[in-house]
């Protein structure tokens, strides 16, 4: 008989309404109604397989969904078709063989991403659907916003699934009066919104070695229209979101913006695998630098291989929680999951954006875990090729499965190698804090006995 995944903490907790979702025996797995065959590749836990039906990104007055929905305004139809509800569950050709993602990438490791089996995967990357956008060929443009899953670090920022949007912009030279693409993009670049933002953008539009043009595909007009669209399009959504939230800070009466000058954003070169050339959007915010979004010209081998050779156009990709955070002055990302009343009902409306207020300030717990390495593990100077190998990842999964959200950030403090033996020490610092309620010093003690239990069990290490 099918037993029900149950998992909570005191933040992300499965509700009676979520539970179709998670359903496991010894041989199988339900995600999103659908049953998958485990195997040896398997490695998505409970705690992850209840995240899924959540998708805080369609959540109507979530601060993600509101970030979302304020993109999104930017994208109009019928040029741009909105995909929203794509099933999490993707095949490894569509997460990595679609996009060239080399057959020894480390973003194919266990380590790094949720395997359902081995030819399944929780989507890393909202890109995984590309190739299939591409091919329906349904509209000039596009966007997707998506849950996706990384087994990463445990800190402030980042979380085992979060949400991502991108979108694309393409043109059919078989469609174009005169085959001419330089010169449809400029006449539409006409009719684009302006902005009144200061924007730094001291590079040439490509560079042969840092940033090359793609050269057996677009003549440098081309790429140099492709460029000013998109760049033009992108600073208009960022200079009109961060206007948002500097009101917000202006109706707020906080003094951390300089409201006083232009807003300010820069481009910078980038490297992405999927476009050629690529920049990062970065603005001024808070008195750093901060990059935004990562975006580019569309590698042409993927609407060549998605069977619409005559298509070029720009893509982007952009954190949906990492720019809530920016607008919302939201300081801990596990604040997202939280289903406390106190913070939802402090986003009300897509229309204004309202800076978040703190609602408790609960005390941190520190406690230190060390151990030896074993002579095999990649921290001892083995490979990571085998399943046994130590991976900083395998530790916080360990970590999240045993604490939840009740762990507010896991770090590296001290390493150790014996100067006879060779044997290599880690010790990492796990801060205890609930966001919600006062922990307490025997919950956060049973709390790390229970993941030093794991650990052994698990990662066969010795505890010290």
């Amino acid at each position: 008989m099918n037993q029900l995944v149950r998992f909570e903490t005191n933040i992300g907790h499965v509700s009676e309404s979520d539970s179709h979702i998670g359903t496991v025996n010894p041989s199988t797995i339900v995600i999103d109604s659908t049953s998958y065959s485990l195997d040896s590749w398997t490695n998505v836990p409970p705690s992850i397989i209840a995240l899924t039906p959540r998708r805080l990104h369609l959540q109507p007055l979530h601060p993600v969904s509101l970030t979302r929905q304020l993109i999104e305004s930017h994208f109009p139809p019928p040029t741009y078709v909105h995909y929203n509800s794509l099933p999490p569950v993707v095949t490894v050709a569509q997460n990595f063989d679609s996009l060239g993602f080399a057959a020894d990438h480390p973003g194919r490791s266990r380590s790094d991403t949720y395997y359902v089996n081995k030819d399944t995967v929780l989507r890393t990357h909202t890109s995984a659907h590309q190739a299939d956008i591409f091919r329906e060929n349904a509209s000039e443009g596009y966007t997707i916003s998506a849950d996706v899953y990384r087994r990463d670090a445990i800190d402030r920022s980042h979380y085992p699934v979060f949400h991502q949007m991108e979108g694309a912009r393409m043109w059919d030279r078989k469609k174009t009066p005169g085959q001419d693409i330089a010169a449809a993009i400029w006449d539409d670049l006409r009719r684009l919104p302006k902005h009144g933002a200061i924007v730094e953008d001291l590079n040439p539009t490509v560079d042969p070695e840092r940033n090359p043009q793609q050269v057996r595909y677009h003549s440098l007009d081309e790429v140099e229209a492709l460029a000013t669209h998109l760049k033009k399009t992108l600073e208009r959504v960022v200079e009109d979101l961060f206007s948002k939230a500097r009101q917000a800070s202006t109706v707020s009466g906080t003094a951390d913006l300089d409201l006083e000058n232009p807003f300010r954003m820069r481009w910078v070169e980038a490297f992405f695998p999927f476009t050629s050339p690529s920049w990062e959007l970065e603005v001024f915010w808070q008195g750093d630098w901060l990059e935004i979004l990562g975006c580019g010209i569309v590698k042409q081998d993927l609407p060549i291989n998605a069977g619409v050779p005559d298509q070029v156009g720009w893509a982007f990709g952009v954190g949906l929680e990492r720019v809530a955070m920016l607008l919302f002055s939201i300081p801990d990302i596990r604040l997202f999951w939280s289903r406390d009343k106190r913070f939802l009902s402090q986003f009300s409306t897509v229309e204004r954006i309202c800076r978040f207020t703190p609602f408790s300030k609960h005390p941190a717990c520190y406690k230190d875990l060390a151990f030896w390495l074993g002579s095999s593990s990649s921290r001892a100077g083995g490979l990571q090729s085998n399943a046994q190998d130590f991976h900083e990842n395998d530790l916080m999964e360990i970590v999240r499965e045993v604490g939840g959200d009740l762990v507010e950030d896991v770090e590296l403090v001290d390493r150790f190698s014996h100067p006879a033996s060779g044997r290599k020490s880690l010790c990492y610092r796990i801060n205890y804090r609930s966001l919600e309620r006062t922990l307490r010093n025997d919950e956060a003690n049973a709390l790390h006995e229970g993941i030093r239990e794991e650990l052994k069990k698990k990662l066969h290490v010795e505890l010290r």
